[in-house]
């Protein structure tokens, strides 16, 4: 009997280390103000978003908190960091509390990494923002970064974890080959998306123009000249993200008086602040292509979202399964 007892355990035991390799081992949460993206990226990856519940003070403090259990797992945390600056907060409160239900990857998934403009000290006194945000995420606890179109590429070295840096040219380079422009010319609002131009036109066969522009103060242009040539082309301006909108309304206002023919503006991340969607609705822009890693505060017949959740969610999965995510990057 003291045989047959054991090896029923035995099997048992066995059976349910195999029912504990079949069932998920990742799960994908959600910041509050990304749960829209989330939900669409969970979509992708096969799986249901996981449950997370918040509570909040009178005094407006706030405190996340797992409905199930992550223990062992690996934990794909959604968060878009973009003003206020209650998101990243919460983010960072919701690694902290991954790390400490015991979850075995953290990855912190952040579509758009808020405060990247402040990469380096342009005058006296002032923070390396970036650098402070990623001491703060590894901190907290983030074993991986995943994120698309940084404001600067270096922003990569202030990390001592992985960094996944993803191009948002995965997804808008299907989508410009499918308007099919003849006499087609790229174009960058300023000279430091000139490297980002010259990768689409080169993948594209198609000419560089870039402008020139000088600010008063931040969100304030003084100048903007034109450096090539842009009369009988359609213009495809590629910029990062678009704040006030001031550049890109500036910019190809200034192509269509050179002779274009049209002028589109791609830009990753809709922050869209201020006075920005009356800009664009009054500029000559005839398009303006961004994803949805920031939520749009209103709709706009000017403006095209392409989501990039399946692009997110195949880079998680890869990650997951220890595959390699370099066949993602087009450029």
């Amino acid at each position: 009997m003291h045989l047959v007892k054991t090896t029923h355990t035995q099997l048992t035991t066995k059976q349910q280390i195999i029912m504990s390799h079949l069932e998920p081992e990742a799960k994908i949460f959600a910041c509050s103000k990304s749960v829209y993206l989330a939900e669409k990226i969970a979509e992708q990856y096969g799986i249901p978003l996981g449950k997370v519940t918040m509570s909040t003070y009178s005094d407006g403090e706030f405190q996340p908190s797992y409905e199930e259990s992550i223990r062992g797992l690996r934990v794909f945390i959604v968060c878009s960091t973009f003003p206020s600056a209650d998101n990243l907060m919460e983010l960072l409160l919701m690694i902290d509390a991954a790390k400490r239900a015991s979850a075995r990857h953290i990855t912190a998934v952040m579509p758009y990494f808020g405060w990247a403009r402040q990469d380096r000290k342009d005058k006296p006194r002032v923070p390396i923002g970036a650098k402070l945000v990623a001491n703060l995420l590894t901190a907290a606890g983030a074993t991986r970064i995943m994120t698309m179109d940084l404001h600067a590429d270096q922003i990569q070295g202030f990390f001592e974890k992985p960094v996944d840096h993803l191009f948002a040219s995965t997804i808008f380079l299907p989508y410009v080959q499918s308007l099919n422009l003849e006499n087609l010319t790229i174009a960058s609002p300023d000279m430091g998306g000139s490297k980002r131009a010259y990768a689409y036109s080169k993948f594209l066969e198609s000419d560089v123009v870039i402008c020139y522009k000088q600010r008063k103060a931040a969100n304030v242009i003084d100048t903007m000249e034109l450096i090539g040539e842009v009369k009988g082309r359609n213009v495809i301006l590629v910029d990062d993200m678009i704040d006030t909108g001031g550049t890109l309304a500036k910019a190809a206002d200034l192509m269509i008086e050179k002779g274009a023919l049209s002028v589109r503006a791609i830009c990753t991340h809709a922050i869209l602040s201020g006075g920005a969607y009356e800009k664009i609705e009054n500029s000559k822009l005839s398009e303006l292509i961004v994803t949805d890693s920031i939520p749009l505060k209103k709709e706009s017949n000017k403006i095209r979202v392409v989501s990039c959740a399946p692009l997110f969610a195949e880079v998680m999965h890869m990650v997951h399964h220890n595959n390699s995510i370099s066949g993602k990057f087009i450029m």
